[in-house]
């Protein structure tokens, strides 16, 4: 074929090669572990090459030379991301750092912004039809060598051939380098932990099966996708795919059949693992690899329907502003793709964000969450794209959220040694009430075994779980939806005011053993609302008061008593064995509902309105446990 005596004429070695790279010239090259070593070695070797701007995504082989002062002469290195690799060069000063979204920066090179005189990159050897593949690596790659005034390829029997918009034709190629060594290959270096598990558990009680993900590139979001390991029907539009996900497509979690964007396909734009991964997207038509422009855009991004895009951070403040990039004023890693698929998953039908990271930094010594992002950090997500914020204790949603709302919520999962601290700064800046109580020093991770779920007959669920300080304005609109009636069973009198002051009265006594309040939530809309909502608080060392109200519009509907039941087991928990209650003679619907648990439950009627009603536990009628 006409292709194949073309191809000869262009194969050269990689010395001679390199040597059509000019003085002065602007080099692109591959990205991660399809970088094209054998090119990159002999590029450097090559003492004639002088002043030369390199232009790569994340780097990994000139990691090896960045610290040669000969290199440094010759060279000078740009990044749009720094890979752990290149991170002490980056902090000597040995880098020029490209702040870009990834789903603009071939937009850079197209419009000539950044001109690239040359392309280096690693390509699989040609099909019958003269067309090599970009392997793991489409993402920027793709747009740096078509914007490239010569391209320079590795061609590679290892390298997988993937499917979607990888293929370049060898008419595209000005010189071919044949060459097989292994791809570079990828491991988190640091190994899972309590922290990454229990993060990894909030995780998976926000993802439901048929959502679309996106998972971001680090040890954190590698980690916890073991978690998800007991989802159905999962999608991927991701950026990046590592061995994380591998268990995921042998269990036939992911499988992409609820994709509302190219369903049954996996859409991604490179690889980093292992060779176990590479063979198994090697000529695997379940993958799409597409450059970031397409994978990146918000725009495509937002038309997968329920899409969850999960990624790390280094630091957010108490207003929920986030940075990925720099420590302080050292930069670290890159803008990647987090902003881009904020954007999309916020513009998602049924999509949303989580940025997820550890609570603590340099072995506890420095809390991650932070009153203000440290000196010379950049604010990578703006504190109006954040949704979720998850560390190991805990879930802070700031989406519609106030500043005071921001801060219990995200001072509610900070370490619980600098709670007390943020809440401080916080009163001092007037973000919160002057008396505002700061959550409590206890690790709550206890809590978790408090939560369940009620399946109505309409097929809605309602959770349930304990309540906690950031709930205040919630609890308030619940307190002023119900009836006037409803209110007078509760409290006894026609209580008008539900304040700041009254809530702040109810979080002092909560301790999530002796004392504890349970609510119910219900989904409305893109938010939940509480409409239940169940309390005990210690009588002595056997007993509990306890009370509860449901909304008036579910009520009869059994949340009543799957609530008493719910705080029964809690308090057996927390070695009590009755309760008693206070109820008013008219509230006949709540009388019911504590015989019918307790058929020996013991009324003593007072000279007012008052029925005083005795439980105990031994009496309750005999059944699932709903913890």
């Amino acid at each position: 074929m006409e292709w194949q005596s073309l191809y000869k004429n262009k194969v050269v070695s990689a010395q001679e090669a390199v040597s059509k790279i000019k003085r002065g010239n602007r080099v692109f090259i591959g990205t991660g572990c399809g970088e094209p070593q054998h090119l990159i070695k002999a590029m450097v070797t090559d003492q004639n090459l002088q002043d030369i701007m390199l232009y790569q995504m994340l780097s990994y082989t000139l990691s090896q030379f960045v610290d040669n002062e000969s290199f440094s002469k010759r060279f000078s290195l740009k990044l749009f991301f720094i890979s752990r690799s290149m991170r002490k060069a980056a902090f000597e000063g040995k880098i020029d750092y490209i702040p870009a979204y990834l789903s603009r920066i071939a937009s850079l090179f197209s419009s000539q912004r950044i001109g690239l005189d040359a392309a280096l990159v690693q390509v699989s050897p040609p099909d019958p039809f003269g067309y090599c593949s970009l392997g793991v690596s489409v993402d920027i790659t793709r747009a740096g060598l078509e914007h490239a005034r010569m391209v320079i390829a590795q061609v590679n029997p290892r390298m997988p051939r993937t499917w979607g918009d990888s293929f370049v034709h060898v008419d595209e190629i000005d010189y071919l380098v044949p060459y097989d060594e292994p791809l570079v290959q990828f491991f988190p270096t640091v190994q899972d932990n309590e922290v990454s598990r229990r993060i990894g558990h909030y995780i998976s009680q926000l993802v439901d099966d048929g959502a679309t993900l996106q998972v971001g590139f680090g040890n954190l979001p590698y980690h916890i996708l073991k978690f998800l390991d007991g989802k159905k029907d999962l999608g991927l539009h991701t950026q990046v795919i590592t061995d994380g996900f591998l268990p995921l497509f042998e269990k036939k979690v992911i499988t992409n059949k609820k994709k509302s964007l190219l369903p049954d396909r996996i859409v991604t734009s490179f690889c980093m693992g292992s060779q176990k991964l590479y063979h198994f997207v090697d000529n695997n038509p379940a993958f799409y690899f597409r450059s970031s422009d397409f994978v990146n855009d918000p725009l495509v991004i937002a038309r997968n329907d329920n899409l969850i895009t999960i990624s790390a951070a280094l630091e957010v403040d108490l207003t929920g502003q986030v940075c990925t990039d720099s420590l302080g004023d050292r930069f670290y890693s890159g803008i990647g793709d987090q902003v881009d698929f904020l954007r999309g998953s916020a513009m998602s039908k049924g999509g949303f964000s989580i940025i997820a990271l550890p609570s603590t930094a340099h072995n506890g010594r420095v809390s991650r969450i932070v009153p203000s992002l440290s000196e010379g950090a950049g604010v990578a997500t703006t504190r109006g794209d954040v949704n979720f914020v998850i560390t190991e204790y805990g879930i802070a949603e700031l989406s519609g959220k106030s500043i005071y709302q921001r801060v219990m919520e995200l001072a509610q999962i900070a370490h619980p040694k600098f709670r007390e601290e943020l809440i401080e700064v916080a009163r001092k800046r007037h973000y919160i009430f002057k008396d505002q109580l700061p959550p409590t020093t206890d690790d709550l991770i206890f809590i978790e075994g408090y939560k369940s779920s009620y399946t109505l007959k309409s097929g809605k669920t309602v959770e349930f779980r304990p309540l906690l300080p950031s709930d205040e304005f919630a609890y308030r609109n619940f307190f002023y939806s119900l009836q006037e009636k409803t209110i007078y069973f509760r409290f006894f009198y026609k209580m008008r005011n539900f304040t700041h002051e009254v809530v702040q009265k109810q979080w002092a006594s909560l301790d999530y053993r002796q004392n504890i309040s349970i609510i119910g939530l219900a989904q409305k809309g893109g938010h939940k609302e509480i409409i239940a909502i169940g309390s005990y608080a210690k009588e002595d060392d056997n007993r509990a008061e306890i009370a509860f109200v449901v909304r008036e519009d579910y009520q009869g509907k059994g949340l009543g008593s799957f609530l008493l039941e719910l705080l029964e087991a809690i308090a057996r928990q927390n070695g009590f064995s009755a309760f008693t209650a206070t109820v008013l003679r008219e509230n006949a619907s709540m009388l019911k509902v504590f015989k019918k648990r307790y058929t020996n439950a013991k009324m003593t009627f007072s000279s007012g309105n008052e029925v005083q009603v005795h439980m105990d536990f031994a009496d309750a009628r005999t059944g699932a446990s709903p913890v």
